[in-house]
């Protein structure tokens, strides 16, 4: 009896130890759901000789994203990174996130302006929800040889590139030209009525310029495809379509505009029923490291929000970014707000009519 009391707590003791092992080894995973390149195997293993800790890694999309939290009632993550403007609506319909805690991230290492917009952004009921990382925008692609006079978005109405000039029939490009008009469409989102009158104003300037349009780019593979050619000078697009033009088209390159490029930011956020929210804040203070964003930027092909990274990427991205933008092009950058509901059914119907509208 006393042999069998023996081995009986010693089996007892040997599943103890198991399940303490396996805690521990649960408790040191960090359960990220992210865009493909925005965790590199490099810095992984980075982080994890650093930490201890280990990084599981699903690639997602914000559709995907939201979806997966909202099923799982904000749990199976523990850190996301959706856009900033997927946050606040998100959050308010679902209740898939939870308030992030500033004083546990090292705030000098992120470019305060980006900062102090996600976090406009991602505020809920006074609790601030995001911090941001990736971010991208669009402008102007311009072959500065043909059409050095480019410099905003109307720009592209000029008689100078008349027939030469290109962008999407998209929402984007309505915000784009109401800001180089003087207007301000993200202030007048939570009036439906002062945000319709902005939209008629750009509808009216985008049907007087369409004569100056060779084509409405759907693709950017099409829209490289025209300027490599030539019919193309001057487009509205992305930045990293501009430099990666710029490689084989050194006059070819993305151009801040004037009245402010427009803006994504992927961010940083907590899932509601996060298991490892300080593993999420070491995670976030590791690769917000300038020497590891810099290898972020490199995977990736757009830059982070990391102060000064952008002196650690590669030369060639690196001479393309600082080419395209000042400090100050950075602060005025125009950065997407969650977009309320109806507004947009006001930019489809305008998009609709500029379509339909004849060229002049």
């Amino acid at each position: 009896m006393t042999d069998f009391k023996t081995k009986l707590l010693s089996t007892l003791a040997a599943f103890a130890t198991l399940a303490a092992v396996s805690f521990t080894a649960q408790a040191e995973t960090l359960r990220l759901l992210t865009w493909g390149g925005y965790a590199p195997e490099k810095v992984i293993k980075m982080f994890k000789a650093e930490t201890g800790i280990d990084v599981e890694v699903t690639k997602s999309n914000n559709e995907e994203m939201i979806s997966k939290l909202r099923a799982t009632r904000g749990s199976g993550f523990d850190l996301a990174q959706p856009s900033q403007d997927r946050i606040s609506s998100a959050q308010l319909e679902f209740d898939i996130y939870k308030p992030i805690d500033l004083s546990k991230i090292n705030s000098s290492q992120i470019i305060p302006s980006m900062l102090k917009a996600t976090k406009t952004n991602t505020t809920v009921d006074g609790e601030i929800y995001g911090v941001p990382h990736v971010w991208g925008t669009s402008g102007l692609v311009v072959d500065t040889r043909k059409a050095a006079m480019v410099k905003d978005y109307l720009d592209l109405c000029g008689a100078d590139v008349a027939g030469k000039a290109s962008y999407r029939l998209k929402r984007p490009t309505l915000i784009a030209f109401a800001f180089s008009m003087g207007l301000d469409p993200f202030a007048a989102y939570a009036d439906k009525a002062k945000y319709q009158g902005i939209i008629n104003k750009v509808t009216d300037k985008l049907i007087s310029c369409k004569g100056n349009i060779k084509a409405y780019w759907s693709g950017g593979d099409g829209l490289m495809n025209l300027i490599r050619s030539g019919e193309v000078t001057a487009a509205m697009a992305w930045d990293t379509g501009g430099w990666k033009l710029n490689k084989d088209l050194p006059d070819v390159t993305f151009v801040a505009p004037k009245s402010g490029a427009l803006g994504w930011t992927d961010t940083f956020v907590l899932p509601r029923k996060t298991k490892a929210e300080d593993a999420a804040y070491q995670w976030i203070n590791f690769v917000m490291q300038p020497k590891i964003a810099a290898m972020i930027t490199d995977a990736a092909g757009n830059f982070t929000a990391s102060e000064g990274a952008d002196a650690f990427v590669s030369a060639d991205l690196k001479k393309r970014f600082q080419a395209s933008f000042q400090p100050a092009d950075i602060d005025n950058i125009k950065w997407y707000p969650t977009v309320p509901a109806g507004l947009e059914d006001i930019e489809g119907k305008a998009l609709d009519k500029i379509q339909a509208a004849s060229s002049n």
